[in-house]
């Protein structure tokens, strides 16, 4: 019985060992054909993504294709005049315009209408009374609103007493700084109620660092940067005056008491008055629509700081005629516009809370302070140049 067990066993050994052996290449073999299959379907869906992709760059393509070179120049201005706005996509337009069509949208833009009106006219008639109650829902001598237009949304901040207001800047010394701050720090800087961006800065392809501003810059009655620029200048004197005009040298800076100012490219100014007339710088031919930031000043005094949301469906922008409207709505005797696109940012601290805004509904940014709706593919931006609102006297 041993022994048959034993012949039982050697012989159905080797087969066992036959069996074996035959069954490992079919599973290596089914774990090859697996593999093939997995890659046929990553190959087929990476096709399709690439197609799906292909498609839709030619559909933009073509779209902006047809709307630049169509025969609607209207659109075609605004389209270019836009993409011009936003250092990332200047080089857009001359994909599909030669170089002199897009100049001569560029001229149109600049072409100044003048309207002169008397500042008389602009102080308003209102009674004392009716001026006081104007601001007695005001908190901490801050008026905050939202404005709705049919192409954009603004905020704006009217602070009383301009005294408060200055220029806040990323670095004490420009000449050696190697990037701006972002409005979060400045207004822990400055211990700061609320701010705006300031003025231009080098920003080849949208991604500048901040570093150090354009144009002739004062912060807190000392001049901290001078660049050979004619620029819009925006500038606040020692008796709280706001001056916008096209160029500004230091000397002429020096006869006007200037304490704070930035500058941005020319072709700026929005209001401005000489002390007898007002003056509104009308540009028919600049219908580019962007995130803006303005500064203004009522005859009051009181200062006025606006940022627009833009590049959305429900808040394109506003374009430069539509920004001298609004601040005529609000009583500006003097208005300049600021950098906007990307850089264009309003924080106020702990707005949500005053004004019982439901958290739940704003973003991280807002969350921080940030009042208006962020577009851009970076986070909020590095910046040399701030206008700041500080804490009431």
């Amino acid at each position: 019985m041993i022994a048959e067990r034993r012949t039982v066993s050697l012989a159905e050994g080797p087969v066992v060992a036959v069996s074996a052996h035959r069954k490992r290449p079919m599973a290596a073999k089914n774990t090859r054909k697996s593999s093939r299959g997995k890659w046929w379907v990553l190959r087929r869906i990476l096709v399709s993504l690439f197609t799906v992709l292909l498609c839709a760059v030619v559909a933009v393509v073509s779209a902006c294709y047809v709307l630049l070179n169509g025969p609607s120049t209207t659109m075609r201005d605004a389209l270019v005049l836009s993409a011009m706005q936003a250092s990332a996509t200047k080089w857009v337009p001359g994909l599909f315009l030669e170089d002199q069509v897009v100049q001569s949208i560029l001229d149109s833009s600049n072409t100044v209408k003048y309207d002169v009106i008397p500042i008389t006219q602009m102080q308003g008639s209102g009674s004392t009374e009716e001026a006081a109650d104007e601001w007695a829902n005001a908190i901490d001598g801050i008026l905050f609103k939202t404005i709705t237009k049919p192409t954009f949304k603004a905020y704006l901040l009217m602070v009383k007493d301009p005294s408060r207001v200055f220029v806040g800047i990323s670095s004490d010394n420009f000449a050696t700084a190697t990037q701006g701050a972002k409005i979060f720090d400045i207004v822990e800087k400055y211990n700061a109620v609320a701010a705006i961006n300031g003025g231009e800065f080098p920003d080849t392809g949208g991604v500048g660092s901040g570093a150090r501003p354009m144009g002739l810059t004062y912060s807190q009655g000392r001049m901290v940067w001078t660049y050979p620029t004619s620029s819009t200048f925006m500038g606040l004197t020692n008796d709280h005056k706001l001056v916008v005009s096209e160029g500004m040298t230091q000397a002429r800076a020096a006869e006007l008491g200037i304490r704070d100012a930035v500058c941005f490219q020319y072709g700026n100014s929005l209001i401005s008055n000489d002390g007898v007339n007002v003056t509104l710088h009308y540009s028919d031919g600049n219908t580019g629509r962007a995130q803006r930031t303005v500064i203004g000043q009522r005859a009051d005094g009181t200062i006025l700081l606006l940022v627009t949301d833009g590049r959305t469906a429900s808040s394109m922008g506003a374009n430069h005629n539509e920004l001298i409207d609004l601040m005529l709505e609000y009583g500006a005797i003097a208005a300049g516009k600021l950098d906007g696109g990307s850089s264009a940012m309003m924080y106020y601290r702990n707005y949500y809370d005053l004004y019982n805004y439901d958290v739940s509904t704003l973003d991280e940014y807002q969350r921080r302070g940030l009042v208006n709706s962020y577009k851009a593919f970076t986070e909020p931006r590095r910046i040399p140049t701030f206008f700041i609102v500080g804490k009431a006297n």
